[in-house]
């Protein structure tokens, strides 16, 4: 039995990826090493892995007082990882970038243990273009990311994503969420939503339903689930008995709700990337306009060079410019039917398992 540390947190793009590769190290010892105040440490304890806390943040931006904390905040995060390492002796460390990732990794390459890397943007955080010249190999999704790192050992692996994209079929996965086998849009801001989005979808899901007979289903996020209820029953009191609608703040089971659906409208994070090419949908991307490095307006940029699919800046998002990006792949089938083949052809179904064929790999070099 080999033991790993599997590093990474903050975000579900940093979290998911690692999760996944935990899960597939079936019969393996893992310890995950993560900050006890951040979302990774609900997932994590719920998963049954070993949780081994570390306290380090966001990195601050500018020179100042707060730089020098942080400094400080990293370098005790560091040690108690060399701590760690020392008492669980692990065979190798798997990272998914980010700052929560980056003690460890710093540590790895301190002690002289193997560690490999998975970044999952167009180009790479900071954490992995600054760490990826000590690591084993480095997986990316996107292939344009590797010219960013310093390492040979470079390898297009795409992001980790659960099985059952490989198996759910668009029809039971609508038969499941109670739809009927007729062309559906999936509307989504990630779990926090995104008020540009909602806005949009609130004033056009009326339209939707009634001029194109189309199935929607609509994730407001928690924090805009009530807002998005009062807009609506303002433009549309009869909604809630409309059954071309599903509205709901959160879905736990995003695979079922992209198998359902031919069309999303969504932010462009790297996972739901990979997710939505595995559902072989036609997508509309709508980034974060403030996302680190700009990464989600990279990523979008990219999908759509590669004509995989639609990019709109959040400022530009409407219920007018909705209404025409939708129309126009509704009436164009050629079109649709394009884009979701190149989505499709994107998706990377083994991605999951090359990672762990690989940390395996260096952990026995060891």
């Amino acid at each position: 039995m080999g033991r790993f540390f599997i590093t990474g947190g903050g975000t579900g793009g940093h979290i998911y990826p690692a999760i996944a590769v935990a899960e597939a190290l079936q019969g393996e010892d893992i310890f995950y090493v993560g900050n006890p105040e951040n979302l990774e440490f609900d997932i994590v304890s719920q998963k049954g892995y070993k949780f081994l806390g570390v306290n380090v943040h966001g990195m601050p931006r500018h020179a100042g007082l707060e730089l020098i904390k942080w400094t400080f905040q990293l370098g005790f995060a560091v040690l108690k990882c060399c701590y760690y390492i020392l008492k669980y002796k692990p065979d190798a460390v798997f990272g998914t970038g980010g700052y929560v990732s980056a003690p460890a990794l710093i540590s790895a390459r301190l002690m002289n243990i193997p560690y490999m890397m998975h970044d999952c943007d167009a180009q790479p955080g900071l954490v992995t273009r600054k760490l990826a010249g000590g690591a084993k190999c480095v997986s990316t999704a996107f292939e344009c990311a590797c010219k960013f790192l310093h390492n040979k050992n470079c390898y297009v692996n795409g992001n980790p994503i659960r099985s059952s994209f490989k198996t759910l079929s668009k029809q039971d996965a609508r038969k499941a969420m109670g739809l009927e086998d007729k062309l559906t849009l999936c509307i989504m801001g990630g779990s926090q939503g995104a008020r540009s989005i909602n806005d949009a979808a609130v004033e056009v899901l009326k339209a939707f339903s009634k001029d194109f007979n189309i199935q929607v289903i609509f994730q407001t996020g928690k924090k805009n689930y009530e807002r998005v209820l009062e807009q609506l029953i303002k433009i549309y009191p009869e909604y809630e008995n409309d059954k071309n609608i599903i509205i709901k703040p959160y879905f736990d089971d995003m695979v079922t709700v992209l198998k359902a659906s031919d069309i999303a409208v969504s932010r462009s994070g790297s996972l739901s990337i990979s997710e939505i090419c595995a559902s072989g949908i036609a997508p509309i991307f709508v980034p974060y306009p403030y996302a680190a490095s700009d990464h989600q307006r990279k990523n979008a940029k990219f999908m759509e060079e590669k004509n995989a699919g639609i990019y709109i800046e959040d400022s530009e998002i409407t219920e007018k410019s909705l209404y025409s990006l939708v129309n126009s792949l509704i009436n164009d089938k050629t079109k649709l039917d394009q884009l979701q083949k190149n989505s499709l052809s994107r998706a990377k179904f083994d991605g999951t398992e090359k990672i762990v064929e690989q940390l395996k790999e260096i952990a026995n070099e060891k």
